[in-house]
């Protein structure tokens, strides 16, 4: 894969506004929104394509490379099961590239890696958000062996923990071809949905995506496709469109 210098600096760039000013929460601010009920639609389709499963209730969502939203559609994914009623717990699994403690406003100072160096116990740091029944667990300060933590037996019983406290477990995880953090991550969740840009991702980092997600024995709930669209959503500085399906792996 090959990538001019231009498309790299965005990409840079793009990535570096969203760890400092973290991801726009529109299933929040406009629920009537034509996005949020997009968001919802993804939320329903994960629950349907979670029915055939014995359980679908730790979700993770990843993507092939950087840059291409998935935290974006965590995190108003994660809104949209809050807002139904679901106790919901929204983890930040990337310890690379963090985001949800900027999208929530809060500080970063304890979280995911501070639980898994035996720090701090997930049940006093969670924390609750402006959003009725949504808690986040942030990233916590960022390690020098990321992949190594996440594969403890201590984010096996994060996870343990998580599913007796909540109805609903969100995981914010890093790009799949990335780093093998997710690779890691797999079999403690129930089911894995990637999200690809269209247009942005290329066919064949998706398939090795793919790939790479089933050779780690993952649960695939199908593929979020964010559509940029030339007009509308402005307020948003963004203007995105999503579509819910297995066919975008193909």
């Amino acid at each position: 894969m090959k990538w001019s210098f231009k498309q790299l600096f965005h990409r840079q760039q793009e990535d570096q506004e969203t760890q400092k000013n973290g991801v726009i929460l529109v299933t929040f601010a406009e629920p009537k929104h034509v996005v949020s009920e997009q968001f919802r639609t993804v939320r329903t389709n994960i629950e349907f394509a979670g029915a055939a499963l014995d359980k679908c209730q730790v979700v993770m969502f990843t993507s092939s490379v950087m840059s291409k939203g998935k935290s974006t559609v965590s995190a108003n994914v994660a809104v949209t099961w809050a807002q139904a009623g679901k106790k919901v717990l929204l983890i930040d699994c990337d310890l690379r590239r963090p985001t949800v403690h900027a999208t929530f406003r809060t500080l970063n100072l304890e979280g995911v890696t501070t639980v898994l160096t035996g720090k701090s116990s997930a049940h006093n740091i969670v924390e609750q958000t402006f959003v009725s029944n949504l808690d986040i667990l942030t990233s916590g300060p960022l390690p020098p062996t990321p992949s190594e933590l996440l594969n403890s037996q201590r984010m096996a019983n994060l996870v343990d923990w998580a599913r007796d406290n909540y109805d609903i477990v969100v995981l914010d995880a890093p790009p799949v071809l990335a780093v093998s953090d997710v690779q890691v991550l797999v079999p403690k969740t129930d089911g894995v949905v990637v999200v690809a840009k269209m247009g942005k991702t290329l066919k064949g980092d998706l398939r090795r995506t793919i790939e790479v997600l089933k050779l780690a024995k993952a649960k695939l709930l199908g593929c979020v496709e964010r559509v940029n669209v030339k007009r509308g959503d402005r307020g948003y500085g963004y203007g995105y469109g999503y579509g819910y399906g297995n066919e975008g792996t193909k």
